[in-house]
């Protein structure tokens, strides 16, 4: 625990609880990032517990108006789809992501964005708790016992060795929070973020690799014996005084599925808050590559209805390549690979044209395509350096950097709308057999969702909501569109502006949020039940469960969603109808007190925001 825990629980009333939150060892980085369950673990008494709940969304609205609120750019992509050396070429950092090294891939969630305050290369390392790794330990060690797929044995066996190394294998950790193997990162048993600062960009990456990158034999063999990258969260490098990255983040986002539940949920998040999203693909497999139109049709329901996503831009990479040989454009050839660059776009376009599923949520509109080459960018060798487009790309950041400049906070879109079901039946026939069995443990194990490392993503919370979700989403995002231009609820409210920028620094609560009400969450219990079960008959009990569960449910999960929706949708109402009289009436107030002057006068008003700047400072602190 530290002073600014301890103060608050002070400030608050709530300072007999002091003990338990130091045992939880309740910092001010994991306070905000408390949930029911741990407000409930840490204050049983329903009072104090509804206190200290309001308490803390007060105290996050009031960070948020002191946090620079930045655009998130998503990046996807297979592993050799070029996205670390798109990032390095367009913000004109060459060394600072790793690339090349085909054996190894970036396994956590990697942020970069600008650093304003030194000329430091520097990289925040936040961790999973101990907790939460002891508790995938023992899913692995579950695993294990239970005969699981050779996929999920090799992703184990990748995991866990580069913590504690092979002899894992012929002796499993007793203790796998033991400190023996925590000396170089006592940060992680501390619960605290660990720090890198560096002088330059290429020494940041080398030193940074084992916190962001699987393993290689290549990097074994230079002396790199233990890999930390399994007890990462996410990383956050800060480039100095980046211009295109003054108010914009971009995001190198891993794959699905994780089975750490803060890392999958923190995923989710940035998915869901991503103004843009980036999908990589090689240009000579762009539209016959599955994985980045599988990663669209994965993740439309949270960019979508269910996010802010504005665009979707197809990226395909290496479009100096010709044909299959590998054999990189010479001048004499450039008007060819332009026009087959052309021809690419049309063909992706029409791919994305024909997503039924992904067109509930995006118009095309929303979705571009570019074709660029990041050597040829960098090198400068053969193509006109708008041929490779991503000047382009850099425009558009530059773009968002100059609209954030002009209104720091933007009045966020709808997060999403409705979701659970009123009892599904599956979609597709059962299926039987030991597979069968390994992969429905895999799933409830996850909480309903599970990546195989070949093949699509099992989502059962999706299906299950899909029975709901597929009837509404056209019309939802006919009345909540995420395109930037016109739409009926969304054009009425862009239409209307009354000094948007101070209306949204003095009410950061006008915020939207009409979260998501996720499948998962009326499911989680039934999956715990599940999960529990092993040995003989353990397919048929977790089988039986799910459908007890359904069946019990299914007459009131819809009922629930939906008076939920309409309770939030009813909030919403009465609280934009109040802010636009308040303000108006601010407004007419403010334009009748020109007296013999062209300019109003304001002095009243500019004392009055002072005087909220200084509140909002003082109870920040």
């Amino acid at each position: 625990m530290d002073d600014f825990v301890r103060d608050k629980l002070t400030k608050w009333g709530l300072s007999e609880y002091i003990d338990r939150f130091k045992v939880q060892r309740i910092n001010k980085n994991n306070l905000y990032d408390l949930n029911e369950d741990d407000i409930k673990e840490l204050i049983p008494e329903v009072g104090p517990r509804a206190a200290l709940r309001e308490r803390l969304k007060q105290l996050k609205k009031i960070d948020g108006l002191e946090t620079d609120q930045r655009e998130l750019i998503g990046v996807f992509g297979r592993t050799g789809a070029g996205k670390s050396s798109l990032i390095n070429a367009i913000i004109g950092e060459k060394n600072l992501l790793p690339t090349g090294d085909s054996k190894a891939c970036t396994s956590v969630m990697i942020k970069v964005e600008s650093n304003p305050n030194n000329s430091e290369y520097q990289a925040d390392i936040e961790f999973i708790t101990p907790k939460e790794w002891e508790d995938e330990v023992w899913s692995v060690k579950q695993f294990l016992g239970d005969n699981a797929d050779q996929e999920q044995k090799k992703d184990d066996d990748e995991k866990l060795s580069a913590l504690y190394g092979k002899e894992w294998k012929d002796k499993f950790p007793e203790n796998p929070v033991d400190p023996k193997y925590f000396g170089e990162i006592p940060e992680f048993l501390n619960f605290k973020k660990k720090t890198l600062t560096f002088k330059s960009a290429e020494d940041l990456s080398a030193n940074l690799i084992r916190y962001t990158r699987t393993s290689s034999e290549r990097r074994q063999k230079k002396g790199i014996t233990r890999w930390f990258w399994p007890l990462v969260k996410c990383v956050t490098i800060k480039v100095p005084h980046n211009d295109l990255l003054q108010h914009v983040t971009l995001v190198d986002l891993p794959g699905s599925g994780d089975r750490n539940k803060s890392r999958d949920k923190m995923w989710k998040g940035i998915v869901r808050d991503c103004s843009t999203v980036w999908i990589l693909a090689e240009i000579k497999r762009a539209t016959s590559d599955k994985e980045p139109w599988e990663i669209l049709e994965n993740t439309c329901s949270l960019m979508g209805n269910g996010g802010q996503c504005q665009c979707i831009h197809f990226i395909c990479t290496m479009s100096d390549v010709i044909g299959d040989s590998g054999k990189r454009c010479s001048e004499n050839v450039r008007d060819h690979i332009v026009e087959r660059n052309e021809e690419v776009k049309e063909d992706v376009k029409e791919e994305f044209d024909s997503l039924n599923q992904v067109k509930k949520h995006f118009g095309s509109d929303c979705f571009q395509v570019f074709t660029v080459s990041s050597k040829e960018f960098l090198e400068k060798q053969h193509l006109d350096p708008e041929d490779t487009e991503i000047p382009k790309l850099q425009r558009f950041l530059k773009d968002l950097n100059d609209d954030h400049s002009e209104t720091l906070n933007y009045v966020k879109g709808a997060y999403g709308i409705l979701s659970l079901m009123e009892g599904a039946k599956s979609k597709e026939g059962p299926k039987t057999g030991s597979a069968f069995h390994r992969t429905l443990k895999c799933v409830v194990q996850k909480d309903g969702v599970h990546k195989m490392t070949k093949g699509k993503q099992i989502n059962l919370n999706a299906t299950l909501a899909s029975w709901l979700t597929d009837s509404i989403d056209e019309e939802f995002r006919k009345t909540f569109p995420n395109e930037d231009k016109s739409g009926s609820f969304n054009g009425a409210i862009r239409a209307f502006s009354l000094n948007t920028k101070r209306l949204k620094k003095e009410n950061k609560i006008l915020e939207l949020q009409l979260m998501f009400l996720k499948t998962e969450e009326n499911m989680l219990d039934c999956y715990k039940k599940a999960a529990a079960f092993s040995g003989k008959d353990s397919l048929e009990n977790m089988r039986e469960t799910i459908k007890r569960h359904l069946r019990v449910s299914k007459d009131t999960m819809f009922e629930e969603a939906k008076a939920a929706m309409l309770k939030k949708m009813n909030d919403l109402k009465e609280e934009i109808l109040e802010t636009l009289q308040e303000n108006l009436e601010k407004s007419i107030e403010i334009s009748m007190k020109t007296d013999d002057s062209l300019t109003p006068d304001v002095a009243a008003e500019l004392e009055e925001v002072k005087k909220y700047y200084k509140e909002l400072k003082r109870s920040s602190k």
